[in-house]
């Protein structure tokens, strides 16, 4: 899905689906193994901590300009601790049962790392309504996510569906998915499943390719189940590929265009070497009596130094001489080797 940063829709969809609280950023551990062994609690557990967070975000937006940087994580927790003993009194008088099954993880919201997570990376940064929504569809990722859990773990474990018993299911049901090894264990094949299905759609969108590291840049991590904790730059994924293509198709159309427009560009500096060629040979035909003197004298002052190699001017010494200025060095070092074992062998 393509939506505009910061809009309602693009923060529900973020929390519930591109960074889900408990799928991908895998934080608040200790409510979602503790607490998710009934599907019940996972939605009380959820929607206590989605008003939380809502709340908690709105709060914090509004009064980002106002707080201090270096008293924010204590404004942080008084702003959370205020909602959450709200959230804890109604419960408390509007579902006591739920609130004695979840019992003292309502108050350790207020610790919850993902309040403090939202609050600090988003919150204290962007906009009221933005906030706003932010929390909410943080909350509601982390609500769906740990109810999926407790069913899970109630119907294999327990035999039941919130709190129903299922036929015969509770004698042979077993117990280790109600305990914490099957909280893991359940966990672990939810995020498995959440991220193969998330990278299947994306390869044959292709929107990122699928690959099993996550690199320093954080530009390849679709398979990363930690890939929002590492860098955050998880929403710009799609815009750098965006951009990546966009680049190569521009350096690919220049490509094409170059021979055509390199040829006339070739042909004009040809005409305009030739006009300014003859007013060179001009010269040179003015300067004909100056030159003569200095070529003769020169040819004989050269005359003594041609007449000894008077025998080097056979056939063989002129392809010596033809190939006496090679044009590369390697060229250079072949001769010097052949002209060597020529002496050498004159020497024998």
């Amino acid at each position: 899905m393509n939506l505009a940063e910061n809009t309602p829709l693009e923060r529900l969809f973020n929390g519930i689906v591109k960074e889900n609280p408990t799928l991908v950023i895998v934080l608040g551990m200790c409510p979602t193994l503790a607490v998710t062994t009934s599907a019940m609690n996972g939605i009380g557990m959820g929607l206590s901590t989605t008003v939380v967070l809502a709340l908690a975000n709105l709060f914090i937006s509004l009064l980002r300009n106002v707080i201090p940087d270096d008293i924010r994580i204590p404004s942080f927790i008084v702003i959370i601790a205020s909602f959450v003993t709200m959230v804890d009194m109604l419960m408390q008088a509007y579902t006591p049962e739920l609130y004695k099954s979840l019992g003292i993880y309502i108050p350790l919201i207020v610790v919850n790392c993902i309040i403090f997570g939202r609050a600090e990376a988003y919150a204290y940064k962007n906009k009221p309504l933005a906030s706003f929504f932010d929390g909410i569809g943080m909350g509601l990722g982390f609500t769906l996510a740990i109810t999926v859990m407790g069913f899970i773990r109630e119907l294999i474990g327990s035999g039941a569906i919130f709190g129903n018993p299922i036929g015969s299911l509770p004698e042979y049901a077993p117990a280790i998915f109600v305990m914490a090894p099957g909280a893991f264990l359940v966990l672990a094949i939810m995020i498995t499943i959440r991220a193969h299905i998330i990278n299947t759609i994306e390869a044959r969108k292709g929107i990122r390719l699928p690959v099993t590291h996550t690199d320093e840049e954080g530009s390849e991590c679709s398979s990363c189940a930690m890939r929002m904790s590492c860098a955050g730059k998880f929403q710009k994924v799609e815009a750098m590929m965006k951009a990546d293509k966009e680049a190569k198709a521009a350096a690919a159309k220049p490509t094409d265009t170059k021979p055509a427009d390199t040829k006339p560009a070739d042909v004009k500096p040809a005409d305009t070497k030739a006009a300014d060629a003859k007013p060179a040979d001009v010269k040179t035909a003015e300067e004909k009596p100056a030159d003569v003197e200095p070529v003769d004298a020169k040819a004989a002052d050269a005359k003594p130094a041609e007449e000894k190699p008077e025998e080097a001017e056979s056939p063989e010494n002129k392809k010596k001489e033809e190939s006496a200025a090679p044009q590369s060095a390697l060229e250079r070092l072949k001769a010097m080797k052949t002209a060597d074992e020529a002496e050498k062998e004159a020497n024998k």
